[in-house]
This record gives structure tokens, C-alpha cells and sequence, in this order.
């Protein structure tokens, strides 16, 4: 049998979770962000769009950066923990 070789961050900043926090707030849909983030020239679907907010998968740096705009939030907000505040740079 094989061993997953694959590490698990448990305690990791859930960037995904930041980014629905914020949507949520700014009340937009995915579909809203999603739609906006194509026509910055982010092709990516309301099925990845999820996974990320669920932190199932991780976000690319340019779809970081266009999310900032969007959501009207400082790159470092994705990167805290909302609980302390605290950004984990």
C-alpha cells in the first residue's frame, strides 16, 4: 500500500476563508468576482472559484493581486488570521 507523501498544514491561514469573509462582506456572488476577474484576463470557473474559498485549492499569485482590486482589501488581509488580526507574513 501505498503512503500519501502529501503534508497537511493544519494550522495554516486559510486564505480561501479571507477571501469569502470579504466577498461576503462587499455582498457580491461568486459570480459577481468571478465575472470581474475575467475581465481582468483571470480565466478561472465558479468550480475552482469554490475550491479556493473552501481551501481546497490554492489561489495563483495574479489572482491574488486582481482580488485586492476587487475587493478593495490589502494583499496582506488575505494573508491574516482574522481571529488575532495578525498577518502571518
Amino acid at each position: 500500500m501505498k503512503k500519501d507523501n502529501r503534508i497537511i498544514q493544519v494550522n495554516d491561514i486559510n486564505i480561501g476563508q479571507n477571501i469569502k469573509k470579504l466577498r461576503e462582506e462587499r455582498c457580491l456572488k461568486q459570480t459577481d468576482v468571478i465575472a470581474k476577474l475575467q475581465l481582468q484576463g483571470i480565466n478561472i470557473s465558479v468550480y475552482s472559484f469554490s475550491k479556493i474559498e473552501n481551501g481546497k485549492q490554492n489561489p495563483t499569485v495574479s489572482l491574488l493581486i486582481c482580488l485586492t482590486r476587487i475587493l478593495d482589501c490589502d494583499f496582506n488581509y488575505l494573508f491574516s488570521d482574522n481571529e488575532s488580526g495578525i498577518s502571518s507574513l
